[in-house]
């Protein structure tokens, strides 16, 4: 674009755009999602026990979660314990080879525990996992 300065010449505008800042505030909002992605996806504070043994989950499964107050969730999604049998089934999927990972807080009661395993049996699922976390090193 060119214009007319006041002594008569005609110069042209600087029309680039400074890109440097565009690309720190974007990688800084990459940092900001990237550290928070985590903390969302588990959005139900359970307290699962602790075991020696832990194996880590790398695929997206189908996760029941019971929390302190004994209420059930499918994912975040809080469920009826009565209605989780319908709600697991799948017409496209053989339910015999699924996997569904059980997270209970480790106040819940075993009388629940049983009652939501005994709900994802109904299911037709048999391969249930339970989620725990490692023991914790101590320090000598």
């Amino acid at each position: 674009m060119a214009f007319t300065a006041q002594n008569g010449r005609t110069q042209t505008s600087l029309a680039e755009i400074n890109i440097v800042p565009l690309v720190d505030v974007v990688l800084v909002l990459l940092l900001i999602f990237m550290l928070t992605a985590p903390v969302l996806q588990s959005g139900i504070d359970v307290s699962v026990p602790q075991t020696r043994t832990v194996k880590e989950v790398t695929q997206q499964r189908t996760v029941v979660t019971i929390d302190r107050q004994q209420r059930v969730y499918i994912g975040d999604k809080q469920v009826n314990i009565n209605d989780l049998p319908s709600l697991l089934r799948t017409g496209n999927e053989d339910n015999a080879q699924r996997v569904i990972y059980l997270r209970a807080d480790e106040k819940v009661p075993f009388g629940a525990f049983a009652s939501v395993m005994d709900a994802v049996k109904q299911a037709g699922i048999t391969n249930i996992s339970i989620v725990t976390r490692p023991l914790e090193r101590q320090s000598q």
